[in-house]
């Protein structure tokens, strides 16, 4: 099998994202690619929760609609899921709760004689799906070791009564290449901040970049970070504000809704041109909307949040390869010009499972202070300023120096622009003749480029959303007679944003129910184009 993919599925809060993770480590270990898709409700306990693992023996970044193997925790994910099941595929499950056809073992009864935690049904299960795909008992062992520290005799013994309980269906072999770290967006995106000499990071936890917060409060004293949860989202921007008036290198994540209390904030970096990085992870709105689920809506709300005009960079990444370099560069760029950078991501990019190859990324060097004083430094008084003000940061209302000052911010924004030149703004993947191109952004990018394969299409995705890249962007598009852009919200709004630079799409293919697109429902929309 050179490509397959597993859903395993049960309640939420037993563990299913835990035994997602130890399948794809599992493929990781034997050759593999992986990602993995991850769905759940907004639920501490109860509700529904599932994890689809896809392997290939090529890079990958998104997940197919159909599975070669389901396990069920409980019926209900037979119930949901069994049209996924491809007709030579297997469901696996525990026998004593769930009723199907396939291969069906007493979890609940193995548990109870072992007497072993609940949670660990998740082990026992994967233990029969490695039997069931021809992987020995060293590869599975290995995994359970690398990723159950605690508890490990015990889930090692409800892993090998799981193993042994099951038959041989099909053989899953070893690939020949060397295992890469897996890693969510969120923690690609932490590991790039942090390389460019992130020294605060200030957050209030909200879907889908809560997991920043945690991962960089794990960090913290490895990497000599600040790390700080206020009260709300008004607090972390000035808190994050204030950390940058003193010099110290800071960012802060949220989601639409938190970013909703911190524009006022954000016109403030823009005036007073306090260098800031923020991270908005997107979710299906507005309001709150589906929180546990994603979205490509606040596209044209991060653009233009904030009264008043000031330059900001504006970047969405499409993989943890590119959220670790681009957050790395935001941090620089922010620092550089002095002023509000803004990391788009969505629950798609910042949950998802990949493979991280760091050796495939440009040196990222860190962020260098600017030429200018802080509080603290010898002789220095520095003000900021909410007001219009002159040079030395006193108030005015003179005409002449409000219009100095407008322009001066307006220069940095063209600056700013000529900067990012030097840098791969837009990428072009698939075939460069081709006459039809898909136009995407974000998270879309895997799911586009590998269904661009299938077409023998271009992909042209925009890294850097503002300034846009006019230039690298006229060409990207040259030759190109039709544009099919591919996004996830209702009104198509990265073709609205090439609109404004002067461009449009032909055809737009939206999907909006808080789902991305997977693999073969895109190549299917492509199909009604051809």
């Amino acid at each position: 099998m050179d490509n397959f993919s597993i859903l395993i599925g049960g309640q939420a809060g037993y563990g299913i994202d835990k035994a997602g993770l130890i399948l794809a480590r599992l493929f990781n270990q034997l050759g593999y690619r992986v990602y993995i898709y991850r769905d759940y409700p907004s639920l501490i306990r109860g509700g529904h929760t599932f994890s689809i693992v896809r392997a290939s023996k090529e890079r990958i970044c998104a997940h197919r609609n159909k599975v070669d193997f389901l396990l069920a925790l409980n019926q209900e994910t037979i119930d949901l899921h069994k049209n996924k099941l491809k007709a030579k595929g297997i469901a696996i499950y525990d026998s004593d709760v769930v009723k199907a056809d396939g291969l069906g073992l007493p979890i609940g009864q193995i548990i109870k004689e072992e007497n072993a935690p609940e949670i660990s049904r998740n082990t026992c299960l994967i233990g029969a799906f490695a039997k069931a795909a021809g992987i020995d008992w060293p590869a599975f062992e290995a995994a359970i070791k690398q990723n159950m520290p605690k508890e490990l005799e015990i889930n090692l013994k409800v892993g090998k009564r799981g193993f042994d309980g099951a038959r041989e269906t099909v053989k899953i072999e070893k690939v020949n290449q060397p295992p890469l770290p897996i890693l969510t967006g969120n923690e690609a995106l932490s590991l790039g901040l942090i390389a460019a000499g992130l020294q605060a990071y200030v957050a209030y936890p909200m879907t889908p970049s809560s997991a920043i917060l945690s991962f960089m409060a794990e960090a913290a004293d490895k990497f000599s970070l600040k790390v700080l949860q206020p009260e709300g989202e008004i607090g972390v921007i000035m808190t994050a504000l204030g950390f940058s008036y003193a010099g110290t290198k800071a960012a802060v994540g949220t989601s639409g809704g938190g970013f909703c209390l911190m524009t006022e904030g954000v016109s403030f970096a823009g005036m007073a041109e306090l260098p800031i990085v923020i991270i908005v992870g997107q979710r299906t709105g507005p309001s709150t909307g589906l929180p546990t689920y994603t979205g490509q809506t606040e596209l044209h709300f991060v653009l233009n949040a904030g009264q008043g005009e000031f330059p900001r960079l504006m970047v969405a990444p499409g993989d943890p390869e590119e959220a670790y370099y681009w957050g790395a560069l935001a941090l620089n760029l922010a620092w550089q010009f002095q002023i509000p950078a803004f990391i788009l991501t969505d629950k798609t990019m910042a949950e998802g499972g990949f493979n991280f190859d760091l050796n495939s990324i440009k040196e990222v060097k860190e962020a260098a202070l600017p030429k200018r004083a802080f509080p603290g430094d010898k002789g220095a008084v520095v003000k900021i300023n909410s007001y219009e003000h002159d040079g030395s940061g006193l108030t005015t209302e003179d005409a002449a120096i409000t219009k100095q000052m407008a322009e001066k911010r307006l220069r940095k924004g063209n600056d700013l622009a000529e900067e990012l030149e030097k840098y791969e703004s837009v990428k072009v993947y698939g075939n460069n003749n081709a006459s039809t191109a898909i136009l995407c952004w974000g998270s879309n990018k895997g799911v586009c480029v590998e269904a661009a394969r299938k077409f023998g299409y271009k992909v042209i995705q925009p890294l850097v959303l503002s300034p846009f890249p006019v230039k690298q962007f006229e060409a990207a598009i040259k030759g190109v007679k039709k544009l099919i852009c591919v996004e996830n919200n209702s009104t198509g709004q990265l073709a609205q944003l090439i609109k404004l630079n002067g461009y449009s799409a032909d055809q737009l293919i939206l999907k909006y129910d808080g789902r991305p697109f997977d693999l073969d429902e895109l190549e299917g929309e492509l199909k009604k184009w051809l």
